[in-house]
């Protein structure tokens, strides 16, 4: 069963990060670090990345004949990338603590990954400590430059000279530094996966996207809406108005004849009536707030056409948003299956797996249900704005299974 194009990524997935020390510190570790607390982030990342080159050159060296011999590389691949996890572990607590880098919990990188990582840091962190001292010792020639300057021992034209080299090496540095940084970041995602921040990043795209979605499916919806008024019961009044007047206009001519044509304005204002309710029903069902989910979709049963078996396995109250989803859910599949599927039977089961309200439709129809219809395509919206997430199975020849997974929490 394939989702739908379009999907959110599994609700869950903004719960999974790093369970580290200040997972409960209010947040203060995914906040946005400042230089300051970046700057030590930055000096210790040198220490690390020496320390990940010497464990590469050293135990590297020594388990080399292993590496190289065939049966004993993947053993000796295993213990080397064991203790390259140890050291990249090392700087994932770096990139949370000076940094604010909440990484999800559950994540783990491969060994080849992890290794790559390490050899990759080495190789950065040293030219980070390279550029680093090199600012280090711009710092000094400039409190050199400096005292020369106040003893008077320096003319205009050196000062100029060694003012422009200076600022110019001082760019490269901070430049270097920035790069370096930039680079450290984006190595430590790849291997430890996106940050929290990047990931609420995304949530906010997926709203985004998700709330325009809701916006047209209401608009689809309002323009079903007057279709349904125009097409169907504005015509039915219609022909209703045309029976009175021919009732009227009759009446003292031939009795029976206003006897049938009322007849038939009556059984005319029944369907009205009828069809009517069905189009309040479709807008918004009433019983879901007065009796309940459980009663409101026995309402969806008794109006379909076609035989419905229903299990219905909820034993606690659900907020009403889950509610409204999940009869529109079933009510929409089961419209659907009733006019263009071809089924004979529809089965529709609703239980809860933990906190998350699963709702499947199954009907023994021809299949070939298109997902991009404007009926799915607003079930798809509907459901996404809760955080949910929408299952079309619907094969050639059938059967057709619709389930939709609502988040209760």
């Amino acid at each position: 069963m394939a989702p739908v194009q379009g999907d959110l990524p599994n609700f869950a997935t903004h719960h999974l990060f790093l369970g580290s020390p200040g997972q409960n510190d209010g947040g203060r570790g995914a906040a946005e670090s400042s230089w300051p607390r970046k700057i030590p982030g930055a000096l210790l990342g040198c220490c690390t990345a020496m320390l990940g080159f010497l464990y590469l050159l050293i135990v590297g060296t020594a388990m080399a004949p292993f590496l190289l011999w065939p049966r004993t590389r993947p053993g000796a691949l295993a213990a080397l990338a064991s203790g390259a996890r140890r050291l990249a572990g090392l700087d994932r607590a770096r990139r949370f603590v000076f940094f604010g880098d909440r990484f999800p919990e559950h994540y783990k990188s491969s060994d080849q990954k992890v290794l790559r990582y390490l050899a990759i840091r080495s190789y950065t962190g040293m030219l980070c400590t390279i550029v680093v001292g090199l600012l280090g010792f711009g710092v000094i020639l400039a409190a050199v430059l400096a005292m020369r300057l106040l003893q008077g021992r320096l003319d205009l034209q050196e000062l100029l000279t060694q003012a422009l080299l200076g600022g110019v090496l001082l760019f490269l540095d901070v430049q270097g530094i920035y790069s370096l940084a930039v680079l450290d970041a984006r190595l430590a995602r790849e291997c430890f996966g996106p940050s929290e921040r990047e990931l609420l990043r995304q949530r906010i795209d997926e709203l985004a996207t998700s709330r325009a979605a809701v916006l047209q499916a209401v608009d689809a919806e309002r323009r079903r809406i007057e279709r349904d008024l125009h097409d169907g019961i504005q015509q039915r009044l219609v022909a209703l108005a045309m029976l009175l007047g021919r009732a009227r206009r009759s009446r003292g001519r031939n009795p029976e004849q206003v006897d049938a044509l009322l007849h038939q304005a009556h059984q005319e204002s029944q369907e009205v009536i009828t069809e009517l309710r069905e189009a309040t029903w479709r807008i918004y069902p009433s019983a879901l707030d007065s009796l309940g989910l459980k009663e409101a979709l026995s309402g969806v049963s008794e109006r379909c056409s076609l035989p419905i078996r229903m299990d219905f396995e909820v034993d606690r109250v659900l907020p009403q948003t889950v509610e409204t989803a999940a009869y529109f859910v079933v009510s929409e599949c089961v419209t659907n299956a009733a006019k263009h599927s071809g089924a004979t039977a529809i089965t529709i089961r609703l239980a809860l797996h933990g906190a998350v309200l699963v709702v499947r439709v199954e009907d023994n129809g021809t299949g070939g249900a298109d997902p991009s219809g404007s009926g799915l395509t607003g079930l798809r919206s509907r459901v996404s704005a809760l955080d949910g997430l929408l299952h079309i199975d619907s094969p050639l020849g059938g059967p057709t299974t619709i389930t939709a997974e609502l988040p209760c929490a």
